[in-house]
Formats: C-alpha cells, structure tokens, sequence
C-alpha cells in the first residue's frame, strides 16, 4: 500500500489497516483521525507520539494482539517473519522459552513482548529472563517501549516494500 493510499482510504478501512501495525484500538482510531501523512517519517513519528499518550489498558490490548515469542506465529505474516530468530532454535531453547514466557505472563499479567526483528532465539530468551528482574511498572514501561519500536517497524511495512531495519 502506498501512503497516499492509506491517506486516502475511508475511515475504517485505514483503521483496520493500522490495527496491523499496534493492536491497540484507541491507538489505530487516533491515526485514522491524523491522517493525512506528509511522509514516513511523519507517520512514524506521530504513531510513536500517540502510543506514548496512551495508557496503561491500551498497551494491554496491544500486548494482547501478538502472539507469543516461539509460538509458532504464521509464518507468512507479520509476527512470523519477525520471529525469524527462532527458525533455529534447538528443542532445548524452545522449551526454555515457553517456560520463561509461562512464568512471565504469571508474574506481569500479560505475555512477553520484544521487538524480535533480527534477534535469535537466545537473544529473545536472554531478554526475557533479564526482565524478569524488573518490578512490575518498570516492566510495563520496557514492554510498552518495544512495542514502540514494533509499531515503527509495521507501519514502515504497512506503506513500503523496501528492507526495513530496526530503529
């Protein structure tokens, strides 16, 4: 899709596209009504804007749109491709990492969420483990920044096909 296409697009049509992007509704509702986007860069920019400007309820619901790291996401969509790192991961990691985000979601109330776009398996699973050390509230703002940088990713996705590196 070009950005001259999401641009122009009816309000839900462009909505149901952004929710690709952050699942979030509040989130996906406030782009929609931003549009149109001069650029990329501006888009990027005021998605990343409105994330920080929501709460708490609106980053679970966002959370709550992924799947879990080593889940075996589609791997023809989004999620999938983004968990490439786990394409060689050995039955020993994978079994740690459901353990881990099995404790994590027990500990925090929500599932793990990384930017895992060029990250392997080990990485993931050294991250999640990491984590686990941080206080509840500390933990919500490190998911939420990750999420962040997921949204900045897609929605570069959402209007281009070039390579795409993490910001």
């Amino acid at each position: 899709m070009q950005l001259s296409e999401l641009n122009a697009c009816e309000p839900a049509a462009a909505g149901r596209r952004l929710l690709q992007c952050c699942g979030s509704t509040r989130w996906a509702q406030l782009m929609t009504g931003a549009r149109p986007f001069a650029d990329l860069k501006t888009m990027i920019a005021r998605g990343e804007a409105i994330w920080d400007s929501l709460d708490a309820g609106d980053w679970l619901e966002a959370f709550a749109a992924h799947p879990q790291i080593g889940a075996g996401a589609d791997s023809r969509g989004w999620s999938g491709r983004e968990q490439a790192g786990m394409a060689d991961a050995g039955d020993g990691t994978r079994r740690r990492l459901a353990e881990a985000n099995a404790a994590y979601a027990s500990r925090f109330g929500y599932i793990f969420i990384i930017c895992a776009t060029g990250r392997t398996a080990g990485e993931m699973l050294e991250a999640l483990e990491q984590r686990m050390q941080n206080d509840p509230g500390s933990e919500l703002g490190v998911a939420a920044g990750e999420q962040r940088r997921i949204i900045a990713l897609r929605l570069a996705k959402l209007v281009t096909t070039e390579q795409v590196t993490t910001p």
